[in-house]
């Protein structure tokens, strides 16, 4: 072979060593960034080509799909009862998405997932379409509808646990939305949607407010710090006087006074009396003769300062703050910059009634294959150890009177023991707006613990005057625990 001819094979060759590593790489190493690119319009088609698979709660599935003649999707997500379970499920767009449980399970539900290779290849060998899985989630039904229903036009949340295992049985947020009316691409859809992101809403209904919103809780944190007190020996009997005055001078503050609401009978009260008529004298002063560091390290060990708290949607994180004395104290009653979730609170119930051990919460018992093959099953674990046996059973009795004899009356059940926080909070600037009414609370029967409860109104057509825990909060805690135990008899 001459010389310019072997210059050209060498050149041809090295074009074609070029191009088989060009290939390699975009197959191999590039092909999980092609795939996932927001340009690639295959991807998406392929996504919206079958029908998803679906979100299941007591057997039952509460989303569904449904063909549409716009664009090139053959697909879209449909919701039953999409408002309730919005909360929960999250939505799936054509034109804008995904986000909680339909995000995080999107492969599954797409049937995309690795571990649905053995039914992707059944499918490919019958000719037979690719299908998506199911998320099989913990909610109880019946729960869900009491805490949605409960709720109506207020503003707030609720979150119901069972303390045994950490599942999460209802979890509800209202205002809320309809993820069916943005689940297509049309200009209606594209409407909704827009309507939902309107700027400065204080309504703000995409916002889940069990997770992803924070409040001071207010007085159903003297659980917290009633149980600081037992575990640190401030205070080992619920049935012995405290060293408090009323009202209670704040410490460093020249005599600021912390008051109680009313005439109660808080001066030198037992921690009973002081949580059945929420002494704020009494817990204040705890907080405060405790110190910030033992309250801190008590309040992290129920779930506070941890900002990576899955559910598997990530929760906010509830704050109980590194500070001076004063604040110490006001955060002790859960003022001051104490903020918690109701996901946080009803931890804080579930850690009490079930003997001082806190489970993780969830809402995924299971991910299930098209062929109906469990591929994930979940397993309860442990978080922490909040309180020792002994401990949580006194708290129990205490929280137990509130509900016998106290603030908290309207949550009895019968037949049922009953255990309870009320809780008014300030809100707003020298507390000029109406005040977030809460409830925290568990039920117990012959069977065991089955459901702990939080319930947060943070705003109602109700007079200010008559907003308090006790009235409206606690009916629809009582009414979600009964329809838990309702449902196990």
């Amino acid at each position: 072979m001459n010389k310019p001819l072997r210059r050209v094979a060498v050149f041809c060759g090295l074009l074609v060593l070029a191009l088989l590593i060009r290939v390699n790489w975009v197959q191999f190493v590039q092909s999980d960034q092609l795939k996932n690119d927001p340009h690639n319009r295959r991807v998406a088609i392929e996504r919206y080509s079958t029908p998803r698979g679906n979100i299941i709660v007591d057997g039952k599935a509460v989303t569904g799909s449904t063909t549409t003649d716009i664009g090139d999707f053959k697909y879209k997500r449909t919701y039953k009862n999409g408002a309730m379970w919005a909360p929960v499920t999250g939505y799936a767009s054509q034109a804008f998405d995904s986000n909680q449980l339909e995000k995080l399970n999107d492969a599954i539900l797409t049937g995309t997932d690795d571990r649905l290779f053995f039914s992707r290849t059944v499918d490919m060998f019958t000719g037979g379409k690719q299908k998506g899985g199911n998320v099989v989630t913990t909610l109880d039904a019946k729960a869900q509808k009491a805490a949605f229903d409960g709720l109506g036009k207020s503003k707030g949340a609720v979150v119901a646990l069972n303390p045994e295992t950490g599942a999460i049985l209802a979890l509800a947020s209202t205002p809320s939305y309809d993820p069916s009316t943005f689940a297509g691409m049309s200009n209606k859809d594209a409407e909704a949607y827009n309507a939902l992101l309107k700027k400065n809403d204080p309504d703000d209904p995409m916002l889940n407010r069990a997770l992803r919103q924070t409040y001071p809780p207010g007085s159903t944190f003297k659980v917290v710090t009633a149980a600081a007190a037992l575990e640190n020996g401030l205070y080992t009997d619920p049935d012995a006087k405290t060293n408090s005055p009323d009202p209670y001078l704040l410490p460093d503050t020249a005599g600021l006074p912390l008051r109680n609401e009313g005439s109660l009978p808080c001066e030198n009260a037992t921690m009973r009396v002081a949580l059945q008529w929420s002494c704020n004298t009494v817990f204040g002063k705890i907080s405060a003769d405790l110190g910030n560091a033992k309250m801190k390290a008590e309040a992290e060990k129920f779930g506070f300062n941890n900002g990576k708290i899955d559910t598997p949607v990530r929760a906010a994180e509830s704050i109980f703050p590194k500070d001076n004395r004063p604040q110490n104290a006001q955060a002790g009653i859960g003022q001051a910059s104490n903020r918690a979730t109701p996901l946080q609170m009803a931890m804080v119930a579930s850690a009490v009634a079930n003997g001082g051990k806190l489970m993780k919460p969830y809402m995924v018992e299971q991910l299930v294959a098209p062929n109906l093959n469990v591929v994930q099953q979940h397993t309860p674990q442990e978080m922490s150890r909040p309180l020792k046996p002994e401990n949580a059973q006194k708290l129990q009795s205490m929280m137990e009177t509130v509900v016998k004899e106290g603030t908290g009356k309207t949550a009895q059940i019968d037949g049922v023991t009953v255990g309870g926080k009320t809780g008014t909070a300030q809100h707003g600037e020298n507390n000029k707006d109406n005040p977030y009414a809460w409830f925290i609370s568990y039920a117990k029967t012959a069977k065991g613990t089955p459901v702990a409860v939080a319930v947060v109104i943070e705003g109602s057509d109700t007079l200010r005057d008559d907003i308090a825990g006790g009235k409206l909060a606690a009916p629809i805690a009582k009414n979600v625990m009964k329809a838990v135990i309702d449902g196990e008899r």
